[in-house]
């Protein structure tokens, strides 16, 4: 797993390393990273030498970064202009180093002609400890710089983007990629829109660093936990997954979380609800039963999506938490916790997980706000079992504080049904004994990447339409289907 550290954090953590280290030396190292990053991104776009690069540079040290990378940037032959937006708080060392090189430092006024000629614009206009949106003239020449179309390189952050939250309160940098220093933060994962491809900087902060604010899971995570049937195993040993879902007015709901939960390599399923001989003609492996009583013994439940909000839905409800083994509770089955304080003291101090979206979050904890790592963990220590927060960013969090943050490659799982996916995915983790924070985390990944390819066409079922993009939404159907593919790519195309 990967780590982020909060700005605080991080500026802790960086007075530690100054103390010990040259004046400017810090600054120099991360500075020739930026530098280097940018070079291949000009590269990318037809050559280093000869090239136009401006500078957008605030106070402080950020901007101190980006005057340094443009020195770098002169002795290739790029041609640099300093846009200085305070020029009395521009830092003194890397302007007068700039100039020295052959750089120019303009004014605002000057700078808007400057950047709109650029090969490629950086943002250093304010660093991790910078809040609020762009303040003028700023905001005017990053409005320009992106109708313009020209690409921006972000130093440690885009400027207006909450470090800690990724919320952008007003106008807001854009980057095509990101440099950072030293370690990741929150934003690198709950902005990526706004951040484009991060890259990491060593400035040898790493051994100073205190235990992340949260952190990213990755494929290896994903391939040491998913289970994967080996010589001895059969059905049982594998987990039994039982998958409370669906009605009549919604049988889809149970058809997406049951084969989810096959897919995710369940030994076996068994379904209780009316939808049963929708289930049974979907995936005949299930077994598949109207009743909660019928469905015989589980090592999880999934439970709640499209079972109702009414009288019948909280007996399902209650039954499923009887059976005293871990669950996935999701769609109306949060609903009916929000609504039943009963409800909520059953599940609570229970290897128990909960699949909210904000809306759903919002009745059963208060409104999610701005700092979703926050809301999660505020939750699951309040309800006391591991919250999932779906979102672009999804947020799994525990109620001993751990968090893991999952940001989607792309916004192709808000699609109707999705969910319902998801929930059986845990639920077959929970079954395989997985942890619930380690399920909520591990399913979210495969989700994604799975709503990936579902969205370039993969998966084994109903594939797109002759004429449909290579890249465009996809039915929770063919992302359900993409899970097996999803997996051997997270495995690196073994098993």
């Amino acid at each position: 797993m990967e780590g982020v550290w909060t700005a605080e954090q991080i500026r802790t953590t960086e007075a530690v390393l100054l103390d010990r280290t040259p004046e400017g030396a810090l600054m120099r190292r991360a500075a020739f990273g930026l530098a280097t990053h940018a070079a291949r991104m000009l590269a990318g776009r037809g050559g280093v030498s000869g090239s136009r690069v401006v500078l957008l540079v605030g106070a402080g040290n950020n901007g101190g970064d980006a005057l340094w990378a443009g020195v770098t940037l002169r002795r290739r032959g790029v041609g640099v202009t300093a846009v200085l937006l305070d020029p009395p708080r521009a830092h003194p060392a890397g302007r007068g180093a700039l100039l020295r090189a052959g750089g120019r430092a303009v004014d605002p006024d000057s700078g808007l002609l400057a950047a709109t000629g650029a090969d490629l614009v950086v943002d250093g206009i304010v660093g991790i400890s910078g809040r609020g949106p762009l303040r003028e003239p700023a905001a005017t020449i990053v409005a320009v710089v992106r109708r313009a179309g020209i690409p921006v390189l972000a130093v440690d952050v885009p400027s207006g983007v909450d470090t800690d939250t990724g919320a952008a309160p007003g106008p807001a940098v854009v980057a095509d990629a990101t440099v950072t220093f030293g370690a990741r933060k929150p934003v690198h994962v709950l902005a990526r829109s706004s951040c484009g491809p991060v890259h990491l900087v060593d400035i040898g902060l790493d051994a100073h660093l205190p235990d992340p604010h949260a952190e990213v899971v990755g494929a290896a995570d994903v391939a040491a936990r998913w289970p994967v049937p080996g010589p001895r195993d059969d059905k049982y040993t594998q987990g039994v997954t039982g998958v409370a879902a669906g009605s009549a007015t919604y049988p889809g709901a149970a058809v997406l979380s049951t084969g989810a939960a096959v897919l995710a390599t369940s030994g076996m399923v068994r379904f209780a609800g009316s939808a049963a001989d929708g289930v049974r003609a979907r995936w005949p492996e299930v077994v598949a039963t109207d009743t909660l009583a019928g469905a015989g013994r589980t090592q999880a439940w999934a439970v709640g999506p499209g079972i109702g909000t009414d009288g019948a839905g909280r007996d399902l409800l209650s039954a499923v938490l009887d059976r005293d083994v871990p669950l996935c509770v999701d769609a109306d089955a949060i609903t009916l916790l929000a609504e039943h304080a009963d409800l909520r003291a059953a599940v609570a101090g229970r290897p128990v997980v909960i699949t909210p979206h904000d809306r759903e979050f919002a009745r059963l904890a208060g409104d999610v706000g701005d700092d979703r790592i926050a809301a999660a963990r505020r939750a699951a220590r309040e309800l006391d079992v591991t919250v999932l927060l779906k979102g672009n960013a999804t947020v799994v969090a525990d109620p001993r504080g751990r968090v893991v943050v999952h940001a989607a490659g792309s916004s192709w799982a808000a699609t109707a049904g999705s969910g319902d996916v998801l929930t059986g995915m845990i639920g077959a983790l929970l079954a395989a004994g997985l942890d619930p924070w380690w399920a909520a985390a591990c399913a979210s990944l495969v989700h994604g990447a799975a709503a990936d390819l579902a969205a370039r066409g993969a998966g084994s079922v109903t594939r797109p339409t002759p004429g449909r993009s290579a890249t465009a939404p996809a039915p929770a159907s063919m992302l359900q289907a993409a899970i097996p593919d999803a997996l051997r790519a997270l495995r690196g195309g073994t098993g």
